[in-house]
């Protein structure tokens, strides 16, 4: 993977946390003096990381006007999960397992969200094609406030092949779209599951619908398009864990009986 600039607090705080292999130099604004910084400061001495203080018009100049939060750093991922991993992943899954797998999505704030969606829901990871769709851009990073560091990032040469790997080891697939199959909330969702949805504008694609054991939509009022798939994807996984965390305390109900 190639070296990045990487900014924003969450971000940059995340890759100091997580991968300070992959770090090569950290940049802080001038008289940036908070706590942020200084625990920045702290990791970057503890890992040998060259920190530089600069004004923040440089910062400016070299992330060209992006929203810095007056910190970055020069990264090269060191442990970047790729299409090879797609095995290794599916035979640790349990019966608990959750996925979030995006066909298409492009806008790197939309997959950004996605994470950090897929990271609060506890899904195992988040898996999308190499091809027309967005990577892990420095937009990312920043969009996805951390989650990047604890949610795997798997990527595939082609999704259908990766969709029938999925379902043949067991995992459900739940295809979620504008107003296709049935409503999200009546979904039995228990079970292994991946939670597939398609990217902006044009949704899930045919052959990846096709695919799907199962196809949802969250209802809207009449006359609204379509959800933002980030937000689409939040719900998705949110209900997921309403319908699990219910049918666990059902469980114990019939236990303590």
């Amino acid at each position: 993977m190639a070296r990045q600039l990487i900014y924003g607090q969450h971000a940059v705080a995340a890759l100091l946390e997580g991968d300070p292999a992959g770090v090569q130099e950290l940049w802080l604004q001038d008289g940036r003096d908070d706590a942020v910084s200084e625990r920045a400061r702290d990791l970057a001495a503890r890992h040998g990381i060259s920190l530089r203080a600069v004004p923040r018009a440089t910062l400016d100049r070299m992330l060209k006007g992006a929203r810095h939060q007056g910190i970055a750093v020069r990264y090269r991922a060191t442990r970047a999960t790729r299409a090879s991993d797609l095995e290794q992943l599916l035979a640790g899954l349990g019966d608990t397992a959750l996925l979030l797998v995006l066909d298409g999505v492009q806008d790197p704030h939309n997959l950004g969200a996605c994470l950090r969606s897929a990271d609060a829901a506890g899904a195992d990871a988040v898996i999308v094609p190499r091809r027309r769709a967005v990577g892990l851009t420095p937009a990312v990073y920043k969009a996805a406030c951390g989650a990047t560091e604890r949610v795997p990032l798997v990527t595939v040469s082609n999704l259908a092949e990766a969709l029938r790997r999925m379902a043949k080891s067991g995992v459900r697939l739940i295809g979620a779209g504008a107003r296709a199959g049935i409503p999200y909330t009546q979904a039995e969702l228990l079970g292994p599951v991946a939670m597939v949805l398609g990217g902006e504008g044009r949704g899930l694609r045919r052959l990846s619908a096709e695919l799907c054991d199962q196809l949802i939509h969250v209802p809207m009022r009449s006359g609204a398009e379509s959800l933002n798939v980030s937000v689409a994807a939040a719900l998705c996984l949110y209900e997921v864990r309403r319908q699990r965390a219910r049918n666990e305390a059902g469980e114990g109900l019939r236990g303590a009986g």
